[in-house]
């Protein structure tokens, strides 16, 4: 087969809404990148609020997140993909226009309340969108392919808001956020108009209280999310105490934290393929193990830097881990969610979220009264997730 055949082979592996869906994802996360990681520096420097405030103001998001999930992900499967996905697309941008607008700590509460909202919805309806079009044995590529998608905007975004920052002033990223949000809702509306959805509904109209027995009754859901639930809490230190730590501990400690940002991506896009082609060899727990371990010893490292080399060599670390972690975390979800809830799994998995609300106020606290042991605290807990992974993989075994 010659390149051109290649090529198209590889763009016909997908149905063309799913790839459209994909580069979409490149653009608005990229867009996304260029503010909310940032957000915790832009409430420290422009609106001089204090580290614990700085971590319930992001921490509210991932509340939000928690329960939207469970509404978002029920809702998404009875009344369908598209006016969900439309609908949130729309109040999202208008949230990212209220952080460049606003300048009161407690309307920035309430922001990043609708952004984790906003997040809860949208991503469940989205997967779910792409799982409709997408054959089953072609869903564990999806996921990867989804994870490289996010981490090419990982790559582009940190860059941008830097520089657009610099050029003109910090605000003006989260208006170029809130246009992309905006032309990207536009162009979905011809897109899910162009093509008939697909979605499987359940023979049975599920009530709200049936959901809520679902995520009661599944002990291998349960599981699966009390550790994400501790994962999470530790990987939000990523967005909420390590700036602030970088920013403390170094000279231009911005820009060190959008290399670091910049790093992490570039490390994933490097070594995604290989490591994933290895972890098809090993059991998903001793997979979990490999990346609950570098994420330990990353953060350690973190704790223990002092200058730029060290910080990105913790961060080349830490994100060893996060690859090997964090897609098998969306696909044991997948793989055990029945055909007729794939959303509604994908929402009830938010619940794991409650781990990144508790961590950016349980790291801003740490951060105060014990800055130079925080990061050893926040790696024995990531460690203590594989307890509950283990006893979920055991249960499907």
């Amino acid at each position: 087969m010659d390149d051109r055949g290649g090529i198209l082979k590889k763009l016909t592996y997908f149905h063309p809404l799913v790839w459209s869906i994909l580069f979409g994802t490149i653009f608005t996360r990229a867009a996304s990148f260029m503010t909310l990681p940032f957000l915790a520096l832009y409430l420290q420097r422009e609106l001089h609020a204090s580290p614990l405030m700085i971590g319930i103001t992001l921490g509210v998001a991932q509340l939000f997140a928690t329960f939207g999930g469970l509404f978002g992900g029920f809702l998404t499967d009875k009344v369908g993909r598209k006016l969900v996905i439309l609908f949130t697309i729309f109040v999202w941008s208008g949230v990212f226009f209220g952080f460049a607008l606003f300048n009161s700590i407690p309307v920035f509460i309430v922001l990043s309340s609708l952004n984790g909202l906003c997040r809860s919805f949208f991503e469940p309806a989205s997967q779910a969108l792409m799982i409709d079009f997408t054959e089953k044995e072609k869903r564990r590529r999806l996921f990867s392919v989804r994870y490289t998608a996010i981490n090419v905007a990982g790559v582009i975004g940190p860059v941008l808001g830097v520089w657009i920052s610099n050029l003109s002033s910090p605000s003006m990223p989260f208006i170029i956020t809130g246009s992309i949000y905006a032309t990207y809702g536009i162009i979905l509306i011809f897109l899910l108009n162009h093509f008939e959805m697909r979605q499987q509904l359940a023979r049975e109209r599920q009530t709200l209280f049936q959901m809520f027995k679902v995520v009661g009754t599944d002990t291998k859901l349960l599981l699966l999310i009390a550790g994400g639930m501790l994962i999470n809490l530790g990987y939000s230190q990523y967005d909420s105490t390590l700036p602030q730590f970088v920013n403390l501990s170094i000279e231009d400690g911005v820009e060190l934290f959008s290399v670091l940002l910049v790093t992490n991506a570039a490390v994933v896009l490097l070594l995604q393929l290989p490591i994933s082609i290895y972890s098809e060899k090993i059991s998903m727990l001793k997979c979990l193990v490999i990346g609950m371990c570098f994420f330990a010893a990353g953060f350690v490292l973190f704790n223990m830097a002092t200058n730029w080399p060290f910080f990105i060599g913790a961060m080349v670390i830490f994100t060893i881990g996060e690859i090997f972690a964090f897609p098998m975390m969306n696909a044991m979800i997948e793989e055990i969610a029945p055909d007729t809830q794939k959303a509604t799994y994908l929402g009830a998995s938010q619940l794991k979220n409650i781990g990144g609300f508790i961590g950016p106020v349980f790291g801003g606290w740490l951060l105060i009264h014990f800055q130079g042991e925080i990061y050893f605290v926040i790696a024995v807990l990531m460690l203590a997730s594989l307890i509950f992974y283990k006893k979920a993989l055991a249960k499907s075994s």
